[in-house]
């Protein structure tokens, strides 16, 4: 049963690291928790879910096509909500980016309703392997998002952009008066996030249900996973994703399940009492 939740907890983790990158991400370049990242995992999931089961695209190409959609509005959400407030300081962004969230999930929920949905996708029977259970979606949640962090790896460490992204996230001010146009390196992080929150909403469909409380069930996850492993380090979101995943799936060990997401909340006030920078400190955005 340890080997069993030990799979679960570390493809939970998997997940949980996409939006944690995304939050760290942006935490790296415009210097506030991002706190629309529920609703940015809720609309991106809806999003692929229409284009699969509305418009009969195979899922793969419906993922791929919300990814350009929810780019396009994230864009547009950047320079609508928090482009004019970028001067007033990280409170007033975060409290812009809860009003954020709750626009994105109301508006699915006003087209979508509230009922749950599944991805027109065939069902298939879970492998058995040395007596464990391991659903071919989790196959695929290890695989896609492997790739995904190898992509945003290479891309933070071998691309002008990433190169550019880590300038304005050191220092923005050194980084404009060497030409890095801070405007359009913003853009490309709401890009590099909504495309991860989107692939992170849409292996969560695939392996649960889409509802518009999607997200609200993840944020305090992503946000532990974000903190364990140091706000503005890429690696250390992962890392902690993983480790709060694990953590959760082998707590209902010891507590019922429905009370394993209080690890998260655990593990957020220990780290704000003990060690506030996280595992691998407030590292910057190139480790």
């Amino acid at each position: 049963m340890i080997a069993q939740l030990a799979i679960n907890g570390l493809i939970t983790g998997m997940i949980v690291a996409l939006p944690a990158v995304a939050l760290t991400l942006i935490f790296s370049i415009l210097k506030f928790p991002n706190f629309a990242i529920g609703g940015m995992l809720t609309a991106g999931a809806y999003l692929a879910w229409a284009f699969n089961s509305l418009a009969g695209l195979p899922l793969l190409a419906a993922a791929t096509a919300a990814v350009f959609a929810f780019a396009a509005i994230m864009v547009a959400s950047d320079k609508l909500v928090f482009r004019p407030l970028r001067d007033r300081g990280p409170i007033t962004l975060l409290v812009a980016s809860m009003g954020l969230s709750f626009i994105l999930e109301n508006v699915c929920r006003l087209f979508f309703g509230n009922l749950a949905r599944n991805f027109d996708i065939p069902i298939e029977r879970p492998y058995r392997i040395a007596g464990l259970r391991i659903n071919p979606e989790q196959i695929t949640t290890a695989i896609v998002t492997l790739l995904a962090m190898a992509a945003v790896y290479l891309l933070l460490r071998h691309s002008p952009l990433g190169r550019a992204m880590r300038a304005v996230a050191d220092n923005p001010s050194l980084a404009a008066a060497r030409g890095i146009d801070r405007d359009r390196t913003i853009m490309w992080t709401w890009i590099l996030a909504a495309a991860l929150t989107v692939i992170a909403g849409v292996l969560i469909g695939m392996d649960r249900a889409i509802d518009p409380m999607m997200g609200w069930s993840y944020i305090i996850t992503i946000f532990a996973a974000a903190i364990l492993g140091g706000l503005g380090s890429p690696v250390g979101a992962v890392l902690g994703a993983l480790a709060v995943g694990l953590v959760q799936e082998l707590s209902i060990l010891v507590i019922e399940p429905q009370y394993r997401q209080a690890v998260s909340f655990v593990a957020i006030a220990l780290l704000l009492l003990f060690r506030p920078q996280g595992l691998l400190g407030q590292a910057r955005i190139a480790r």
